[in-house]
């Protein structure tokens, strides 16, 4: 219990100082003076974050987020404790109840070991409290498993068995044309193929028959949907105070219209594509090599040579300007970034552009079909170490 209780408020102190940090200039006025904690203090803290009105946190709501560690079936044990982090904002009808970043504490419940007939393994996990960016604790009841239904599960499995006979099927008949020859099977008017499809198929059968099912990973990026139980009225942020410091240069404007979540040549949704309009009317010559996207645990990602590279390679001298796209591929597509220009002889940041902050204001069309994405990268199948041979 004290284990507990102490890391509640060691995550929450830690959350809160990052959370100023990162708005400075929304909180430049609060943090000025002395530093001692009274009614005041917490009024105008008040009086910057929210807007005065309430909320509720609905029993049908969905909360989208990604683990802070690995999970893994087969290592993890009943009642492990975790902490994951909300990857979207939470929104009511008057404005945003829970923001992106937030802390959520979890346990770990129920896991399931993989059957035979190709059942998967499982894991099943509850939260029970939030830690807001501002320090707040939410007590929560939400619940998010890797099971499947019953009926989906058993669907799954028959259409994977068919799909191991008829490979079983093919297999053999194709070997009984190979032994017996084209010959053998037209004068037996094709039954050395029926045999040998049979022959195939039945083996197939068996494969699907004794084969295991998979163990459970849910790894940092993965997106888990947890559904919440409970009803909770939560304070509505003002935008301001959601709002991501950026870093400015003196005649370098540069505005972020469009933000797009695509797959890599690979098939992970690991790409942030931006369209992006440049005005430079500073003294200095950028080009796409002294641009960065650069996440809130300050990693630092190139253009990608996959995405439209001419904006990578173009001079945008005084005086230029320029409208394109550009992609980064990145480890975490659900973390804060900022696009940043370097200066090139120094290498220091120049400016700093919030993608969180030019999000707000990309169409809802485009938001969706970006979830929907996401969403798609829901396999949480733990797939066998080729390298470790037993």
């Amino acid at each position: 219990m004290l284990y507990n209780f102490g890391m509640k408020k060691i995550v929450a102190l830690l959350m809160l100082t990052a959370f100023l940090c990162s708005n400075t200039a929304v909180y430049s006025e609060v943090l000025e003076g002395h530093a001692e904690k009274n009614d005041t203090y917490e009024q105008r803290l008040q009086k910057e974050l929210f807007t005065g009105e309430v909320e509720h946190l609905e029993r049908k709501d969905i909360i989208n987020m990604t683990v802070s560690q690995v999970l893994d079936s087969n290592l993890n044990i009943e009642g492990d404790e975790f902490f994951a982090e909300v990857t979207d904002e939470v929104k009511g009808d008057k404005g945003v109840i829970i923001p992106k970043g937030t802390i959520a504490h979890g346990r770990i419940t129920q896991t399931g070991d993989p059957q035979r007939l190709g059942r998967q393994g499982w894991i099943a996990l509850d939260f029970d409290y939030l830690v807001t960016p501002d320090g707040r604790e939410i007590p929560i009841e939400g619940k998010m498993s890797t099971k499947l239904h019953p009926v989906a599960e058993a669907s799954k499995i028959v259409a994977q068995d068919i799909g191991y006979t008829l490979a079983g099927g093919a297999v053999g008949g194709f070997l009984a044309l190979n032994w017996l020859g084209l010959e053998a099977a037209i004068a037996s008017q094709g039954y050395t193929l029926a045999g040998g499809a049979a022959i195939g198929g039945a083996v197939g059968l068996g494969m699907a028959l004794i084969r295991k099912g998979n163990d459970v990973l849910i790894a940092p990026g993965d997106q888990i949907r947890v559904k919440i139980n409970t009803s909770v009225p939560l304070p509505v942020y003002k935008e301001t105070a959601l709002m991501q410091h950026e870093l400015f240069y003196p005649g370098l404007d540069i505005h972020i219209s469009d933000i797009r979540h695509e797959k890599d040549p690979f098939g992970e949704v690991n790409t942030i594509t931006l369209t992006v309009m440049i005005s430079n009317m500073s003294d200095k010559t950028f080009s796409g090599l002294d641009m960065g996207l650069v996440n809130d645990y300050n990693a630092v990602f190139r253009p990608s040579i996959f995405g439209d590279t001419k904006l990578m390679f173009k001079q945008i001298k005084p005086g230029d300007k320029f409208v394109g796209n550009v992609s980064f591929a990145v480890d975490n597509i659900d973390r804060k970034f900022w696009l940043t220009f370097y200066d090139r002889r120094t290498g220091t940041a120049l400016t700093k552009i919030s993608v969180d902050n030019a999000y707000r204001k990309v169409s809802d069309r485009t938001k969706k079909k970006n979830l929907r994405l996401r969403k798609k990268k829901t396999n949480f199948k733990k797939e066998e170490d080729l390298l470790n041979i037993q």
